[in-house]
């Protein structure tokens, strides 16, 4: 007995559902696609890049100072604003920013800014980082919209959707996200 082939169309079709399907829940639930849209991470990431993001990257460990993250950002009540900055305060610590230089829990030495593009100025805060949530800046600091100047300045844990991973675009940049 002889089995019946399937239309070459109707194979074709459930190709393109299966790749589709793939392509959406990879998109969904592992990566993020992002297009960087100022020059507030100017050098790092520069303005139009293209990255992908890992959004398991938090799953069984919380985001470490300087680790480049996408969240959505505080001031937008939907919730469809995403950002992309620099993690430079963690849950429970307090940030004072003097002369552009950030110093934790009253440290007489300021943290590594080896890269941001030129000497950041200003001073700010103090800040107090609450429990489960996340003080940003961006590289660029002296162009960049940030905790800094937000009226809701910390980013609770659960907003964090992806550490950055890598840049897809421009081709002659790709590589991995620092």
């Amino acid at each position: 007995m002889r089995k019946k082939k399937m239309p070459a169309i109707v194979e074709d079709l459930i190709t393109i559902a299966i790749v589709a399907g793939l392509v959406f829940l990879v998109n969904r639930f592992i990566l993020i696609n992002a297009q960087i849209p100022s020059a507030s991470m100017e050098t790092t990431i520069m303005t139009k890049d293209r990255i992908f993001g890992n959004r398991i990257a938090y799953r069984s460990s919380d985001p470490g100072r300087y680790d480049i993250v996408i969240f959505r950002y505080p001031d937008d009540p939907t919730g469809e604003t995403l950002y992309i900055k620099r993690v430079i305060g963690l849950p429970g610590e307090t940030l004072v920013i003097r002369s552009g230089k950030v110093y934790i829990n009253g440290g007489s030495e300021p943290l590594d800014d080896s890269f941001c593009p030129e000497e950041p100025v200003g001073d700010f805060g103090p800040y107090e980082v609450p429990e489960n949530c996340y003080f940003m800046m961006g590289d660029n600091r002296n162009d960049s919209e940030d905790s800094r100047f937000w009226k809701h300045p910390y980013v609770p844990e659960e907003d964090i959707l992806a550490q950055a991973l890598f840049r897809y675009w421009p081709l002659t940049s790709f590589g991995k996200v620092r």
